[in-house]
């Protein structure tokens, strides 16, 4: 709970703190990683660091989690927090962080604003600050428990035991645990970390959905090269393009995320573009392995038949469920999906049910679109779900 004072000097502040959070977290992840570079080993992305999105969405969660304070002092931002956590999680966040967090980012914040941070506003942002961190710390401290490992020791070896070329930029990956115990549990929609040593010696995380079933003891990532104009490709997912085979070893974080497979029997309508397919491949798994009668109604959104990842499992998973039905949009249809329509995600004449839950998964203009046209449609905003692969920019804006 804010205290009153603090809440005060919060709600006076936030307007000007906020105007400067992008300098603030700049100067922020400089400084700390100028005096701990060992923290870019194997727990900050990279590629987030230099394109931006990690310090939009830092700023984007420091905004939202003090704004949620002074609407609803009494209690905590649910979603926003176990979203965070989740994040967290995966790469192996532990207690000890944020003390260093804490550290750079209120230097950072005295450098910006300068004679404007008094003793009276240090101690109120303080004050949020390790409200937001100890909530975080317990939250993640249950996600360790409930995985079965200790905080911040997640990782696990993976032998890959197949690999499939699913379209000329995409690949999936099975993979068995390489000490031939049994896989973690996992539930439908989850994603794992995938670490990996880069060629100039750092250590690279990366998070993959999940696109088999839970109940399955091999474990499928399906991984897209990332292709970015003006920029060069993503060291990650061309590192797995280019070398890794059968018989590889990949390190495997335990599986975290929140968007998860709800178990009523409502209705789901799964909407998805490019990549965004794997976790609707992950609960389409699930539901076809448990013999679901649920209605399902699957939408996706591509470039090209040629493009879409997974296409033929998608196909042979909706055939296999009773209630399933599917809908596919390509910028550039081909006689592979004759019943395709042409063009951009259009939701006019489509139906919903009037009790689904929405599952949302693709870029973010291609999310806030869908969504748009969703609730439009007359869908409550408190049954659309997303996943956000990466930084979650899509808080960051609405902050």
């Amino acid at each position: 709970m804010l205290s009153p004072d603090s809440a005060d000097m919060i709600r006076a502040t936030l307007p000007v703190v906020g105007a400067s959070l992008d300098d603030i977290t700049t100067r922020f992840y400089a400084t700390m990683f100028a005096d701990r570079p060992e923290l870019l080993d194997g727990m900050f992305n990279r590629g987030n660091q230099a394109s931006g999105a990690q310090r939009q969405a830092l700023a984007g969660s420091i905004a939202a989690f003090a704004g949620a304070l002074l609407a609803h002092p009494d209690s905590h931002p649910q979603a926003l927090l176990g979203r965070i956590a989740h994040k967290h999680a995966a790469v192996g966040v532990t207690e000890d962080h944020y003390a260093i967090v804490h550290k750079y980012l209120f230097a950072a914040i005295a450098d910006v604003l300068g004679d404007a941070v008094t003793p009276e506003v240090a101690t109120a942002w303080d004050e949020v600050y390790w409200l937001m961190a100890q909530a975080l710390i317990a939250r993640e401290a249950s996600l360790y428990r409930e995985a079965g490992v200790r905080p911040g020791d997640i990782w696990r070896q993976w032998t890959v035991v197949a690999r499939t070329q699913e379209t000329p930029d995409t690949a999936s990956f099975l993979l068995r645990p390489a000490d031939g115990g049994p896989a973690p549990l996992v539930h439908a929609g989850q994603y794992v970390s995938v670490r990996v040593l880069m060629p100039d010696g750092v250590h690279q995380l990366r998070q993959y959905s999940l696109s088999s079933a839970p109940e399955a003891e091999e474990r499928r990532i399906t991984v897209k090269r990332v292709h970015t104009p003006g920029a060069p490709d993503g060291e990650v997912s061309t590192l797995l393009h280019d070398t890794v085979r059968q018989g590889d070893q990949l390190t495997l974080s335990a599986p975290f995320g929140d968007v998860v497979l709800d178990d009523t029997d409502n209705s789901l309508v799964l909407i998805s573009a490019g990549i965004g397919c794997t976790p609707m491949v992950g609960m389409l798994e699930h539901l076809a392995a448990t013999g679901s009668s649920r209605p399902v109604l699957l939408l996706h959104a591509d470039r090209s038949p040629a493009d879409h990842a997974l296409r033929t499992r998608t196909r042979e998973l909706v055939a296999q469920l009773p209630g399933a039905t599917s809908l596919f949009w390509y910028e550039h249809p081909g006689v592979d999906e004759p019943g395709a329509r042409q063009g951009l995600m259009d939701l006019t004449d489509v139906e919903m049910p009037v009790d689904a839950q929405v599952y949302l998964c693709g870029s973010l203009p291609f999310m806030r679109n869908v969504r748009g046209q969703l609730m439009h449609a007359g869908v409550p905003a408190r049954r659309i779900r997303y996943e956000v692969f990466g930084s979650d920019l899509w808080l960051a804006d609405a902050s």
